[in-house]
């Protein structure tokens, strides 16, 4: 990764993604560009000054280095820019991770949502098993453990809130309701599963590293998207201080190959400790990834860490 000086003339920085040289590669003329986006990662728009001159108020921002173009689709462009109709909106909508709305979707201490992958790292004590990490002596579920392999509504599981984070709006841009997400995660890994665990997706696609993606859209008897009851949202119920368009609620699955075999773990994961059931410290088998969530009408993007942990 490299930057491009912005000092002087715009520069034009164009290449293919790791899956557009794949479809190019085909030769069958079947490859076709027929849409674009444009970010602005790279740039902070603190550095307005409006102490200078109108001239050069924005200058330090016109002259911000910028990324050099790169293949790697999840590299790239976590803030993308959209054109809006209505030119009076003063605020826009943003996701946020709830973790304030019930004990199950707190992350972890150590800031990460923990998968437990198999039934040996899940199980709690009351069942014998004290080496198990995911559940207290007590036998309630950790903060921030995701049962990998469970259909039943236990353990841990994301909650995402889409809205506007300001209460001098009291209703949110029909354009700007968030009513499908995308959500990315390295499909060797794991899956997109529903909160219970119990209804499974299949990725609209999975690309050249392995990263698949799920579309999630708002339906009426949706276990994924829904729209909150305004009436029942308290300020102590969401990290989002104003109107909430949607909602968004899954787990995370664990990979086949995670929960049978500990080769990707050797290859590419390391170790951790734990406290198991029964208050000892266990050494672990951890992978570290990131699970990107994105709203589809406004393209805000969120990143989660995600660990997949195994005994």
């Amino acid at each position: 990764m490299a930057f491009q000086d912005n000092s002087g003339d715009i520069i034009l920085d164009v290449v293919l993604t790791d899956e557009g040289r794949r479809r190019l590669a085909k030769g069958d003329g079947s490859f076709s560009i027929v849409k674009f986006a444009l970010g602005d990662d790279e740039i902070n728009y603190e550095l307005y000054n409006t102490s200078a001159t109108t001239a050069l108020q924005d200058l330090s921002i016109l002259q911000t280095p910028v990324l050099e173009a790169f293949t790697n689709n999840m590299s790239s462009m976590k803030s993308k820019l959209l054109s809006l109709s209505n030119n009076k909106l003063f605020y826009l909508p943003i996701l946020k991770l709830n973790a304030l709305a019930n004990a199950s979707v707190a992350a972890h201490s150590d800031g990460n949502f923990v998968v437990c992958v198999d039934q040996n790292t899940t199980d709690n004590k009351p069942l014998g098993l004290t080496t198990s990490i995911g559940y207290s002596a007590g036998g309630t579920p950790n903060p921030g453990m995701i049962f990998g392999i469970s259909t039943d509504n236990v353990g841990a599981y994301i909650k995402v809130d889409a809205g506007i984070n300001s209460t001098n709006v009291t209703e949110i841009d029909e354009s700007l309701i968030e009513t499908e997400f995308s959500i990315e995660i390295d499909s060797r890994l794991g899956s997109i599963v529903d909160k219970n665990g119990k209804v499974f997706l299949s990725p609209t696609a999975v690309d050249d590293d392995f990263i698949a993606t799920y579309i999630l859209r708002k339906t009426p008897n949706s276990p994924f998207v829904f729209t909150p009851s305004q009436e029942a949202l308290e300020a102590a119920s969401s990290p989002i201080n104003g109107p909430i368009a949607s909602t968004l609620e899954f787990k995370i699955r664990s990979s086949q190959d995670l929960r049978v075999s500990n080769y990707l773990f050797d290859r590419i994961g390391g170790t951790n400790s734990y406290t198991d059931a029964g208050g000892n410290p266990r050494t672990t088998k951890t992978i570290d990834s990131i699970v990107r969530i994105s709203g589809l009408s406004t393209g805000y993007a969120l990143d989660l860490p995600v660990r997949f942990a195994k005994l």
